[in-house]
């Protein structure tokens, strides 16, 4: 079951979870939406009593902020997990599957076995752990929002070296993203192999097939 809940600080809600379920994971994803590169998602431990200041969604943070919370929370948590899914994959079971698969696969790469899950908006079958899915969980839990920055900071690393090895595509500026510059230059090239072939390019008749 997916909840609403209506906000509060985050770093309390996370408190009042700990009562009873003291090892606490936070899970949260990033690639979703790109038309190119892997979807990443990243379980976080964080200790009770952690506050990082300013501490919200990736998505609200400017790259600078990113880092800096990136850095906090790895040298803070009590342990952290990734799972990667790359684009044949999305391909092949589509992307909310493989968002599925990306967060139990950061399940399983912890080390500390967690009491809780706390999951944005996606319920995860077969992990064996009692886990709660929140609409809007990264302006929840901080350990939800710790997992969005982790998952953003490690998926944007990916597409660096993906620019690396496909300059053309200029990956380290748009990260996948379906943006104008994109476009342009899928028109220009057509796809490389990290494009995601199943997915559509909105608003355009361009084809990643």
């Amino acid at each position: 079951m997916i909840k609403r809940i209506e906000p509060t600080s985050i770093f309390q809600y996370d408190e009042n979870i700990r009562l009873k379920n003291p090892i606490l994971a936070g899970i949260d994803e990033a690639g979703r939406g790109p038309l190119a590169g892997p979807v990443v998602a990243a379980a976080v431990i964080l200790p009770s009593g952690l506050v990082i200041r300013g501490l919200r969604d990736s998505k609200q943070t400017s790259e600078n902020e990113r880092n800096r919370f990136f850095w906090e929370i790895t040298s803070s948590a009590l342990n952290i997990g990734v799972g990667i899914v790359t684009a044949d994959i999305i391909d092949k079971i589509n992307i909310l599957n493989s968002t599925k698969h990306a967060m139990a696969a950061a399940v399983r790469d912890l080390k500390l076995k967690p009491d809780i899950l706390m999951i944005d908006a996606v319920n995860l079958p077969d992990v064996g752990i009692e886990q709660e899915s929140i609409i809007k969980g990264e302006s929840i839990s901080s350990s939800i929002a710790a997992a969005s920055i982790v998952a953003k900071v490690v998926r944007d690393d990916i597409m660096f070296d993906y620019h690396e090895k496909y300059p053309a595509y200029e990956f380290r500026q748009h990260k996948g993203y379906c943006t104008k510059k994109h476009v342009e230059l899928l028109r220009l090239h057509g796809p490389c192999p990290i494009h995601r072939r199943s997915f559509k390019v909105p608003d355009t008749s361009l084809s990643l097939k």
